[in-house]
């Protein structure tokens, strides 16, 4: 018997490991060849394997979505009355104050109104005062009946029309007042200034002309959408009690901008609109950040990270340990015989570099992470001690001496050999094998 008779009889097997995306292995396994549980050949030592022991704890979760910054405070500074600009007083981009005097506009104009409305004002309170008067003198006449009631009914309405008249005069004095104070367009709140959507000379019609804006950029808001089916979701495993979420869902959040870098100060969720947009299918949210350096800008993309939620007694494996089987993700485990067995299993989200299982595995078993490809169901094994040196193959003064059991290269164990090793130390596994 040669040795590709060799390899087709009975006590051999071929498997096809077939690497996936994402860092998840996919095992095909194609077994029919030999017996569950038998060694691939008769006097060799079982496959070694490195296990980890599942043990349940308490895990950080966090989501991750892509957000925009929006100023704190967005506001457009308008002119509240009608003129020609005559000065700019800030530069563009800086920060400005509450209060600031932004623009000035011609007060020339609205000078003459103001001394209008007062000499108006002065003409009424003296009508009023005349007014006043009249009434005062038909009075006493009345009694005597040396006037009738008619003269001083009409001296009285005439007394209330003048201190109307008055009213109205002192409305119009304040109005024309308000038009002086509103030649100084100041800066309604503290930020920093866009750009000057207009200039000097130019001739504002009153608010209906943008002059430029003020955003207060600390704190900075950023907006992000949640979708609808992972709230759904967030709120299932919360009911059921496999996710234990921050009181009234106030996530920690974190940024990190277009570059990959993270922002070092974190802020909170403060807004999750009750409604979801038809639109998009998510829901509005939006988190509060600190930004005294103004190193977040209004517009910038950023990745939003929410954390402040845990699963309690999560079970997590590495992702390499998890396979794909016809029927859906399973794991190796090693039993109580220091056999492989397949498990079901049904995971959840990535936990860093670690699956978490849902369902399927309970605390202490011993999941396969690396050897799998030596190994089959029901198939003895040599869990690895973690604690061994991790040298070169072979012992001290052997030049490319063999693990027993494997072949030169440390991979699956070799045929066996009819004729001895070669006096060089080295396998003679290409050798075909006698029959």
């Amino acid at each position: 018997m040669d040795w590709h008779d060799l390899l087709l009889s009975k006590h051999s097997c071929a498997r096809v490991l077939v690497a996936a995306s994402a860092g998840v292995a996919v095992s095909v396994l194609v077994s029919g060849c030999s017996p569950a549980g038998s060694q691939p050949f008769p006097g060799m030592p079982p496959p070694e394997v490195t296990v980890v022991t599942v043990q349940p704890k308490n895990e950080a979760v966090s989501f991750e979505y892509t957000g925009q910054l929006a100023g704190y405070r967005e506001v457009e500074v308008r002119a509240r009355v009608s003129g020609i600009l005559l000065k700019r007083n800030f530069a563009e981009g800086s920060t400005v104050a509450k209060g600031q005097s932004m623009y000035d506009i011609d007060p020339v104009p609205f000078d003459s109104a103001l001394a209008r409305a007062d000499a108006d004002f002065a003409g009424a309170e003296a009508r009023l005062a005349q007014a006043r008067r009249n009434a005062e003198r038909l009075k006493p006449l009345i009694a005597s009946k040396a006037a009738s009631q008619k003269d001083l009914d009409d001296a009285v309405s005439a007394e209330q029309i003048a201190e109307a008249d008055m009213k109205a005069a002192r409305a119009r004095l304040n109005d024309a007042k308000l038009n002086i104070v509103y030649t100084k367009v100041e800066a309604p709140i503290a930020g920093v200034a866009g750009r000057s959507q207009r200039s000097e000379g130019t001739l504002v019609s009153g608010p209906e002309v943008l002059l430029t804006s003020i955003v207060q950029v600390d704190p900075i808001y950023v907006n992000f959408g949640i979708p609808e089916a992972e709230q759904l979701k967030l709120q299932r495993e919360a009911d059921s009690g496999r996710l234990v979420l921050p009181r009234d869902r106030k996530f920690l959040v974190s940024v990190r901008m277009a570059d990959g870098s993270a922002y070092p100060r974190v802020g909170r969720m403060s807004f999750s609109d009750v409604r979801v947009s038809e639109r998009t299918g998510t829901t509005d949210t939006r988190a509060e950040l600190p930004n005294p350096e103004a190193r977040l800008r209004p517009g910038q993309f950023v990745r939003v990270t929410l954390s402040g939620a845990n699963r309690p007694n999560a079970m997590l494996v590495p992702q390499r340990a998890v396979l794909e089987g016809p029927k859906g993700k399973f794991v190796y485990i090693v039993n109580a015989e220091s056999k492989v067995e397949p498990r079901p299993v049904e995971v959840g989200e990535w936990a860093g570099d670690a699956w978490v299982i849902n369902n399927g595995l309970a605390a202490g078993d011993k999941v396969v992470v690396d050897g799998v490809m030596k190994i089959g169901p029901g198939a003895p094994v040599r869990i690895a001690d973690p604690n061994a040196p991790k040298g070169p193959p072979g012992g001290p003064g052997v030049k490319g001496a063999a693990k027993p059991g494997a072949d030169s290269k440390g991979g699956a164990p070799a045929a066996p050999k009819a004729d001895a090793a070669k006096s060089d130390g080295k396998s003679d596994a290409a050798a075909p094998a006698k029959s």
